[in-house]
């Protein structure tokens, strides 16, 4: 069974995962990572974009296409295709668009201004933070937080590794998911050090030190 460090606020109970939070995963993307394709691959670069960003409300979408905008040409493959049709799946503005079968956003290996997340390059090229720029649940990958309601007018939060059934009717052809076995746990540091910027942006800087005094 899990094992759950529990840190109460006043309005939420954190509830950490902690055997993730103090293992050594790492994001392999470049370095082996199989995708989520119904067929493991290392070679297309799709990693956990194939499906596309499912968007967290209308907020989350007039972000991602200010942010768009701004993203140097040099360092977006596919800003034709976004200028012709647009970034969004459809009108409903909730997902990304998918181009040749991975997210609008994603440059391919090979692509002269950089392979990987255009909206993650042009923050490094700002020298900002990814996390402002990106849809949230390609951030906060490979976290997952569920939400409930608790006692009063509390909330509980459960702050775990994403798995494969979370990925819904996506998740069951899948040939390979990162959280699962042994490929990604190779870091040299422990989740609660490599990703302290996506957790604190998650629960706070108070929570997370109080999190890593608990699990020193």
């Amino acid at each position: 069974m899990d094992a759950f460090e529990e840190i109460s606020t006043h309005e939420t109970v954190w509830r950490f995962e902690t055997d993730f939070l103090t293992s050594n995963w790492t994001c392999i993307w470049g370095r082996g990572c199989k995708g989520i394709g119904e067929v493991e691959n290392t070679e297309d670069g799709k990693g956990c974009c194939s499906v596309g960003a499912e968007l967290d409300g209308e907020d989350e979408a007039l972000n991602l296409s200010a942010n768009a905008a701004f993203i140097p040409l040099s360092l977006f493959q596919f800003h034709e295709e976004a200028a012709r049709g647009g970034v969004f799946r459809d009108d409903q503005r909730n997902a990304t668009r998918v181009v040749d079968g991975a997210c609008i956003f994603l440059n391919r290996p090979g692509f002269a201004g950089g392979a990987g997340c255009a909206l993650h390059l042009a923050s490094t090229h700002f020298e900002e933070s990814p996390i402002d720029w990106k849809p949230s649940v390609c951030w906060q990958l490979p976290i997952k937080v569920d939400w409930e309601e608790g006692p009063g007018n509390t909330e509980i939060a459960t702050v775990r590794r994403w798995s494969r059934k979370d990925w819904g009717d996506d998740g069951e052809p899948m040939a390979w998911c990162c959280t699962e076995g042994s490929d990604a746990y190779v870091g040299d540091q422990r989740v609660i050090d490599s990703l302290a910027d996506e957790l604190t942006a998650i629960a706070g800087q108070a929570v997370l030190v109080e999190l890593r005094q608990r699990l020193r």
